[in-house]
Parts: structure tokens; sequence; C-alpha cells
């Protein structure tokens, strides 16, 4: 096994575990360092994910840091959403859904790294 392999695993793991999206590494990971296309990445790290994702929800249950209401309404969009982006991710380049998602890696550290708290608060009461 690839050393390189294993680190980037083990980090996926590791960021995945604490909930900050370990996919995101595994994903630059397979598309910098493998032959691995766009939509080669996002496949391996949907199985990845599988029991990554399931020892961290026992995890997360049993310290009871899971709100279940919220959960499943988001499953109601999140079904919708999958599967209009796997319709999308067999149907676009693979160049294009690489920008979409850098875009979406710099959007997000934007919103690590900028005060969002009166965004939040904004959002809070709008519902």
């Amino acid at each position: 096994m690839n050393m390189l392999t294993l680190l980037a695993g083990f980090l996926s793991g590791l960021i995945g575990g604490l909930g900050l999206g370990g996919g995101g590494v595994l994903l630059l990971y397979l598309t910098l360092f493998t032959d691995a296309t766009q939509q080669q990445a996002g496949g391996i790290n949907l199985l990845f994910f599988l029991p990554v994702g399931a020892f961290a929800i026992a995890v997360y249950a049993f310290k009871k840091q899971i709100e279940w209401k919220t959960v499943f309404k988001m499953w109601a969009g999140g079904a919708l959403g999958v599967a209009m982006g796997s319709y999308l991710s067999s149907h676009v380049d693979t160049e294009v859904l690489s920008k979409f998602f850098a875009i979406g890696l710099v959007l997000f550290s934007l919103t690590q790294l900028l005060p969002i708290k009166t965004l939040k608060e904004k959002f809070k009461k709008s519902n």
C-alpha cells in the first residue's frame, strides 16, 4: 500500500470525524496524485465515507450531538440534491466539475475565515 494513500485516508477520516468534511482532502488527493477523474474521485469518496461516516455517526449519537429532527428534514433536500448532482456529474465535463469543486472549497473557506455571526443571526430571525 502506498504511504501517501494511507496518509490521505487517515487525514480524510480524521477531518471527517471532526465533522469538517474530510471528503475534500480525499477528493484533492485522488484528483492530484492518482489517475482518478473528478467523477471517479467522487464515487470513491462516497464509498470511503460509508464505514467512516457510520462510525462517526455512532460516536456523535452516543455523545448526543445530533439533532435528529434537523437531520430528517435535511434528508429530503439531500436526496433531491444527490439525484441532481449524480445526473449532472455524468453529463458535465470533468474540468467543469473540478472548477465547481474549487469554487465550493473557496466559498466554504471564506465562511470559516470571515465573521459570519450577523449572517447567522439574520438567518435565524427569518426562520
